[in-house]
């Protein structure tokens, strides 16, 4: 093993070690969540049949929705993340409410759309549908919730609907693999990124010899560390960004190398509380999309930095430093309290830490140490001795 990933190569060993574990409970739970075509038409018949009856016996169709955006519905694993509980409260979309028929009727056609899909086996993405009739869905926003929705209510993974979405993040480094369609991916020019893939489920023949996996917040620290060549003269691995508040697809593709390498997940975020926030979409998933943890969340993820101890560690000059605002001060707090927090006291007193010294700081404010401070000096030392929580 290489001197200069010492701790690196402990940390993934120990992963193997209960990588049988992992694969058992993973494969499970991938099994119980398969649908085939034939059973979501199954499903979604099942909810026009529904209302069919309702009409037949003069009465107002209604749609039952779970509530997927409330923490009182959500509960945790620490080896999952949070999960939607399976005594969730319900909203009730009516046809014959004026607040709610607009909402019933384009659920509707958006099940509609999703049939004819699923149907034909074809594919569509978000953008496609909303542009097939902008004036009818009014916003993008608008599509994507009514999509999760149906997701949640035909308890089935967002991918089985045919319904795909347009990728923001970006992937580099030691990794090859090909698209559903057979188009071959090579991810290892230092120079530019790959966009995630719209279709992250069809990936197939994965090839890295990655030592490690880099999440990093930020689109411009991701492209400043490819300027530096992070993953050729560091050690081979791979990074990947969500460009801030990650898409599905950023953590499918996070979720996907997990399952396939099994190599240690490490997270560069902004020493805030938004930073923070970030990583714990990652790690342990978002209260809107809890009903489909399985696939998303990989709680293995491993807070490489900026760690608010590393501010007064290496003494980030204080002109480097943004003072807490009143939100970050809320936001902070809001994060203490959330039910993860129980099992990661390393996590609690680093915001611990951020609460006393009520300045955050960016990954970027590393430079005021030296211009290439965080890929020669700050990222090499934390690979090679540790110093993650």
């Amino acid at each position: 093993m290489s001197e200069q990933f010492l701790e690196v190569d402990r940390l993934r060993s120990e992963l193997l070690e209960n990588i049988n574990a992992v694969d058992s409970a993973s494969t499970t739970t991938a099994r119980e969540e398969s649908v085939c075509g034939q059973d979501l038409l199954t499903r979604i018949e099942g909810v026009i049949l529904d209302i069919i009856n309702s009409l037949s016996r003069e009465e107002a169709p209604v749609l039952i929705l779970q509530n997927r955006n409330s923490w009182a519905n959500v509960s945790f694993d620490s080896a999952v993340g949070l999960q939607l509980n399976s005594d969730v409260s319900v909203s009730t979309l009516r046809s014959d409410c004026a607040s709610s028929v607009s909402r019933f009727a384009l659920t509707l056609k958006v099940l509609s759309t999703i049939y004819k899909l699923v149907q034909s086996n074809s594919y569509a993405t978000k953008r496609d549908i909303y542009y097939n009739d902008t004036q009818l869905f009014r916003s993008q926003r608008t599509l994507n919730a009514i999509v999760d929705d149906i997701s949640c209510m035909l308890r089935v993974p967002r991918r089985n609907l045919h319904v795909l979405a347009t990728s923001k993040g970006f992937v580099s480094g030691d990794l090859s693999y090909l698209e559903e369609d057979g188009t071959k991916v090579d991810c290892s020019s230092t120079s530019t990124a790959v966009p995630v893939s719209s279709n992250v489920c069809g990936i197939k023949n994965i090839v890295s010899s990655a030592k490690f996996v880099l999440i990093v917040e930020k689109d411009a620290t991701f492209q400043r560390m490819l300027d530096d060549e992070f993953c050729t003269k560091l050690s081979p691995c791979i990074m990947i960004t969500g460009k801030g508040v990650p898409d599905v697809n950023s953590r499918l593709m996070v979720r996907k190398l997990w399952d396939t390498l099994h190599v240690p997940i490490f997270a560069l975020m902004d020493a805030d509380p938004h930073g923070i926030e970030i990583m714990c979409i990652y790690k342990y998933g978002s209260v809107s999309m809890s009903f489909e943890a399985h696939n998303l969340t990989v709680p293995s993820v491993l807070w490489l930095g900026l760690l608010p101890s590393d501010i007064e560690r290496l003494r980030v000059p204080q002109e480097a430093l943004i003072p807490l605002t009143a939100r970050d001060e809320r936001k902070l707090q809001s994060l203490r309290s959330r039910p993860y927090l129980t099992c990661q006291p390393e996590w609690e007193r680093e915001m611990e830490i951020m609460d006393r010294l009520k300045h955050k700081a960016e990954i970027q404010s590393l430079t005021s140490i030296a211009p290439d401070f965080l890929t020669r000096v700050y990222m090499p030392n934390k690979l090679r001795y540790g110093g993650w929580v």
